[in-house]
């Protein structure tokens, strides 16, 4: 299996897995603020509804261009007039689609993949539901994190310089420097952006990336 073949393998799975979680939530579960700043549940829920036409140079450039190159507008803008639809409709859709085999521009396919379990516990973590992709998918969601990829515009460059990162609960590290220790999760969240998890992590790294995370040098 090639690696892209083990990345939309993933990125399937992780969609199946948060469609078995949306389904049958209340209004205010969908109404409780995901991770995610800004978006509610449903909000992830709609943002992982794969596109149907998935990801191609016309179906991204064009938009962007009328952002005027905000991407991160574009995705909010999209995200939430498509949360409007019916909560049934967008689960049948995720389900339905959880196999598109999406490789965005710039990020390739694992920024598709990483989405999936980010945004999974995006929504998992503020329902206090334990719906947690393997320890071995958060090791693939690292790899990519810390690839050239992810750099290019899926996380700020420079977040994790000086920093080693090592999981405590799959044979997974990355880095040299200030040293980081938690579950692969913990770890994932924490590079995206998500400084509620740092109290999961240990070492004289976690600091300094809470500083970083917070806007401070």
């Amino acid at each position: 299996m090639t690696a892209d073949e083990t990345v939309y393998s993933i990125a399937t799975a992780n969609r199946l897995l948060a469609a078995d979680m949306f389904e049958g939530l209340s209004e205010d579960q969908w109404r409780t603020p995901s991770l995610c700043a800004g978006w509610t549940v449903r909000e992830i829920l709609a943002h992982l509804v794969p596109p149907g036409d998935g990801f191609t140079l016309r179906t991204v450039i064009g938009p962007l261009i009328r952002y005027r190159g905000n991407l991160d507008r574009m995705v909010d803008d999209v995200t939430r007039r498509r949360a409007q639809r019916p909560v049934a409709e967008l689960v049948r859709q995720l389900r339905e689609r959880a196999g598109a085999r999406l490789k965005a521009p710039v990020v390739g396919a694992g920024g598709p993949m990483a989405d999936t379990a980010i945004h999974l516990r995006d929504a998992a973590r503020p329902l206090g539901l334990d719906v947690n992709p393997d320890p071995a998918v958060w090791a693939a969601v690292l790899d990519f994190l810390v690839s050239r990829p992810a750099s290019r515009g899926f996380m700020p460059r420079h977040r994790l310089d000086g920093l080693r990162l090592a999981a405590t609960n799959t044979p997974w590290s990355w880095g040299e420097g200030l040293e980081l220790r938690g579950p692969g999760e913990a770890l994932a969240l924490a590079a995206a952006g998500r400084p509620v998890v740092l109290p999961d992590l240990s070492g004289p790294g976690v600091p300094v990336l809470s500083r970083r995370l917070s806007g401070h040098s």
